[in-house]
Formats: C-alpha cells, sequence, structure tokens
C-alpha cells in the first residue's frame, strides 16, 4: 500500500484528492495546523479512513517530524494562503506560507526521505499579465498580486530542488479549478452561493468586482487526477493544467443565474470595492501538454460545473430555511 502525504488537506483540492487516492488503495496522511476552530467540514466523510497529523509549513521541524514518522512515497503540497484579494493585505503571511513554505517542505523531504515524490501546486496566477495566450509550460510569467508572486517561488524553488538535488519535485500549473467545495469567498461559489439566495429570496442583488474579467474555469475534481498523474511518470516534469476555453465573470454569471430562470442583469451590481488593485484580464490555458504525455483530459464542461455549483448550493440554503 503506497503513502501519501497532503498538506492542505481540509481544502477544497486537498478533500477530492483524499478521496481519488483512497480510491487507489493509498494510505493517505493529511497534514493540518493546529486551530481552536475545527474546519474538517470538506473531508468529515474521509476521516474514518485518513491520519490526520499536526505540523505548520511555518515550522520545519513539525515538517521533518511528519516525514520521518511516515516516510510517505508521494507528497503533495497543497496547503497556501490561496485567496488572492488576501495577499494584498497580508502579503508576509502569503510568502511565508506560499513560498517559504515550500522550501521548508522540500528541505524536509531532502533531508529526511529524498526518494520521496513532491508535488507542489503551482497556479495560474503566475502568468499574471500575460505575454502570450494561451498559456503553455514556456510562458514568462508575471504574477500580478502578492499570491502569484508567491507561487512563482515556490514553482521555482521545486525546479531548483529537483535540478540540485535530483529529487523527483514537479509542479501541476493548475488554471482556475472550482466545485461546491469551493470557499465563499472565491467568485465562482460567491455567485453560486448568491444565486441560491435570491432564487429562495434571500437577497434581491449580488455585488461583484470586475464583470469582463476571463478565466479558464473547471472542476476541480478533475484536476487532482492530473496531480497523480504527474507523480506517475518516469521522468519529472512541470505541466499545465486547464480546460482549454476562457469565460469572462459576465459569461458565468449568465450560467449561473439562467440555470435557475432568472436574468443575472435584473440582480449583479459591479463595486469597485471588489476591485483587484491590479487586474489579471485573460487567463487561458494550453494543455497540449499534460494532455499528450499524461493522457489527462478533463470530464466536467464549464456549463455542468456552473449548474453543479448552483445546484449545490440551492440545497444547502434550503436546509437553513428549514
Amino acid at each position: 500500500m503506497p503513502t501519501a502525504m497532503i498538506t492542505g488537506i481540509t481544502g477544497q483540492d486537498g478533500s477530492y484528492l483524499a478521496e481519488f487516492l483512497l480510491e487507489r488503495g493509498y494510505e493517505v496522511i493529511g497534514m493540518v495546523r493546529r486551530s481552536s476552530t475545527v474546519t474538517f467540514e470538506r473531508i468529515q466523510h474521509l476521516q474514518d479512513n485518513v491520519t490526520l497529523i499536526q505540523g505548520d509549513l511555518h515550522d520545519q521541524s513539525s515538517l521533518v517530524d511528519v516525514i520521518e514518522r511516515f516516510r510517505p512515497d508521494e507528497v503533495y503540497n497543497l496547503a497556501a494562503q490561496s485567496f488572492v484579494p488576501t495577499s494584498w493585505n497580508q502579503p508576509v503571511l502569503t510568502g511565508e506560507v506560499t513560498a517559504l513554505g515550500v522550501t521548508r517542505l522540500l528541505e524536509a523531504v531532502r533531508l529526511v526521505n529524498p526518494d520521496t515524490r513532491f508535488y507542489q501546486a503551482s497556479s495560474s496566477e503566475m502568468f499574471g499579465k500575460a505575454k502570450e495566450v494561451p498559456q503553455s509550460e514556456l510562458t514568462p510569467f508575471h504574477p500580478r498580486s502578492p499570491y502569484g508572486v508567491a507561487k512563482v517561488y515556490g514553482h521555482w524553488i521545486a525546479v531548483n530542488y529537483r535540478e540540485s538535488y535530483n529529487l523527483y519535485a514537479v509542479s501541476g500549473i493548475l488554471f482556475n479549478h472550482e466545485s461546491p467545495r469551493r470557499g465563499l469567498e472565491f467568485v465562482t461559489r460567491k455567485i453560486s452561493n448568491g444565486v441560491a439566495r435570491i432564487k429562495l429570496g434571500l437577497a434581491n442583488e449580488l455585488r461583484l468586482g470586475n464583470l469582463e474579467a476571463q478565466r479558464d474555469w473547471g472542476f476541480a475534481g478533475d484536476y487532482v487526477e492530473a496531480m497523480w498523474m504527474m507523480l506517475q511518470q518516469d521522468q519529472p516534469q512541470d505541466y499545465v493544467v486547464g480546460i482549454g476555453k476562457t469565460h469572462s465573470v459576465r459569461q458565468l454569471c449568465d450560467c449561473a443565474f439562467s440555470y435557475v430562470g432568472l436574468d443575472y442583469q435584473d440582480y449583479v451590481v459591479q463595486d469597485p470595492l471588489f476591485y483587484r488593485p491590479a487586474e489579471v484580464d485573460l487567463l487561458i490555458a494550453d494543455p497540449a501538454k499534460a494532455q499528450a504525455e499524461l493522457g489527462w483530459k478533463p470530464k466536467i464542461s464549464f456549463e455542468e460545473l456552473v449548474h453543479m455549483m448552483v445546484e449545490s448550493d440551492l440545497k444547502r440554503v434550503s436546509k437553513e430555511l428549514i
């Protein structure tokens, strides 16, 4: 039975990845930070089947202890301060976790068990003010937020450890991937939740920022399979993962509201409060390498994803009314 360790197991991607690995017979170790607030909602149904252990990307010794204790075959580093707007308010924290945390974890692997295969969650936000459209593994980075900058550091330190110490370390440059498990602060979930509340009479407007921003949105459950595939290759390489199609926030609103028979223009209000200090206007993946070398293809379309999220929030909000 192979052993995999997941940092960020309580997040959206961590929960889907844990499910995926358990189905394939892995022993799954989830590293969680000690907190007075329990945030295990996304993995509540998995807690009897995974081992949760305390550790922190701020603390080198705790990472060494975890690697020494479990000697995982695979490590998936999904933990981060991952909400882009927060990174402007907390840039130092974002750097400590999302950038230097990667170094601490890689160093723990190097010191204790260098045969471990390491996955780093990179991000399309690294491309930022994109130099070309679509973006591939060869597109230069131009991040437009402290989060994007931190992710660029994490990406390159993984490359550096691969080239300096011959570690099997790869980065998945994942474009926006969403699901009903996405946090309410993210725009996709903010929209699906807003649609549900408006449809059920609990709200009468939805305030959003830039409706013209365009993203390549896919289903998180599809993308965790690509993470696993990257660690099964003979040689470690980095891959861009995305749908290869772009939609604007406006189109997302139209799709979500029309699913429940409403016109988004009657409810959506553009609010300057939600504009970014430096906007990323257009991100779209070129996933040709992942499709050709990994054999990965998404199963859920953009429209299916949006409908799935709206349906889930309708059910959740309906329960609140009982």
